[in-house]
């Protein structure tokens, strides 16, 4: 469905202290769709797929379903990015970010038989330079060890109940901290914002891949085009730590956003439920959620006047380390080397992120030096790396 915004995972993309892009995110555009440039044909080994200002050329348009890599390459002068989406050009399959000019970057999915749209988003706006993308029935099953497809399969289920445990806790937290909102106990709503916030961001990936949610609940102010509606947590945080000179909402004004804020989670919370999670999107997820702190929390973007990023920052850390232990039995037996590293820079990054703990919650981001700062980015780089690896050795 050329012309309907991508989710907002792409539009949040930040300054990471690793990479510095220009262009704020913004959600995308309804205009500047073109078709990609596509040869026709089966795909043999991974399919190439080129990304600059004007054009987002892919090797292959006809595959045959399973196992699926994309080798993203940044030809542009600005920061890109690409997905594979459902037909609809909505949902998120599987993703890749952040790819800096001159750059390659894998993509690794399981695709089944059907109708895709592939995108790239030359300068990280717009609504992608889009394509069908077509998968027929191979007949076979990409993973041929019926031992390890077990296994996965018992990873994935654990993860899945995760997911329906964080959405039905976030469904009820919102309600609390949306009743206090509505009802003007301000003191309230602010010592729930972050606690209730961390079950969002534990399972981002899954709630961003539902495009026309996402941005309604999670959009910062310098996400919003212009007319734009601002609706969601960010529109309540802005109220509820105001800036010099922010003139509050009515309290009909509050009741709207609170309604809205619960309707739309318990939206999410329905659609998270019909969600079959595979382990491509297990492995994919976790490196999103990490490139979540590098570009959203470790800059201190994300929550721009509560300053409880380190909140989410621990929620996204707590949320790639589930997923990587739903697959780490797998990950075990196929590359006990990268197992080994992951654990031990989950554990760094861990320890690292214990060390601005208070009480239950964290230290507001603004009381962190850049000293602080600098450490905390080190570690979230030095996972980035092996972390990038975990869905290919799983799935391949």
């Amino acid at each position: 469905m050329p012309g309907t915004p991508l989710p907002k995972t792409a539009p949040r993309f930040r300054k990471s202290l690793a990479l510095v892009a220009a262009a704020a995110a913004v959600p995308l555009a309804l205009a500047g769709c073109t078709d990609n440039s596509k040869t026709r044909g089966a795909a043999s080994g991974p399919i190439q797929v080129t990304s600059t200002k004007t054009e987002c050329k892919v090797s292959a348009n006809h595959v045959s379903s399973g196992n699926l890599t994309f080798a993203v390459r940044n030809e542009g002068a600005e920061v890109t990015e690409f997905y594979l989406l459902a037909q609809d050009g909505l949902r998120i399959i599987g993703e890749v970010e952040n790819i800096g000019p001159g750059l390659t970057r894998n993509l690794v999915v399981t695709a089944a038989a059907g109708k895709y749209t592939t995108a790239c988003k030359p300068g990280i706006q717009g609504d992608g330079i889009r394509a069908a993308f077509d998968v027929t029935d191979s007949g076979t099953n990409p993973i041929v060890d019926a031992d390890l497809q077990k296994v996965l399969d018992t990873g994935t289920g654990q993860y899945s109940a995760y997911v329906k445990d964080q959405t039905e806790q976030l469904v009820t937290g919102t309600k609390a901290f949306a009743e206090a909102y509505a009802a003007g106990d301000a003191a309230k709503a602010r010592g729930l914002y972050a606690s209730t916030r961390m079950h969002w961001e534990r399972i981002e990936p899954v709630a961003e891949s539902f495009g026309d949610l996402d941005p309604k609940l999670d959009a910062r102010e310098a996400d919003l085009e212009p007319g734009q509606e601002w609706t969601g947590w960010h529109r309540a945080e802005k109220d509820l730590f105001p800036p010099a000179g922010y003139t509050p909402l009515t309290a009909e004004e509050r009741t709207v956003i609170a309604k809205r804020l619960v309707a739309d989670t318990e939206d999410l919370g329905q659609r998270t439920g019909e969600v079959k999670l595979t382990a491509d999107m297990l492995g994919n997820g976790a490196k999103e959620l990490l490139d979540e702190v590098a570009t959203g929390k470790v800059t201190g973007e994300e929550e721009a006047w509560s300053h409880t990023d380190l909140w989410d920052f621990q929620a996204n850390v707590d949320g790639a380390r589930i997923a990587f232990e739903s697959l780490l039995p797998v990950l075990q037996q196929k590359d006990p080397a990268l197992a080994e590293s992951l654990d031990e820079k989950f554990s760094a990054l861990q320890a690292g992120l214990k060390k601005h703990a208070t009480g239950e919650g964290f230290t507001y981001y603004t009381e962190l030096s850049q000293t602080e700062i600098q450490q905390l980015a080190s570690l979230v780089d030095a996972l980035g790396e092996p972390l990038s690896k975990l869905t290919s050795a799983v799935v391949l």
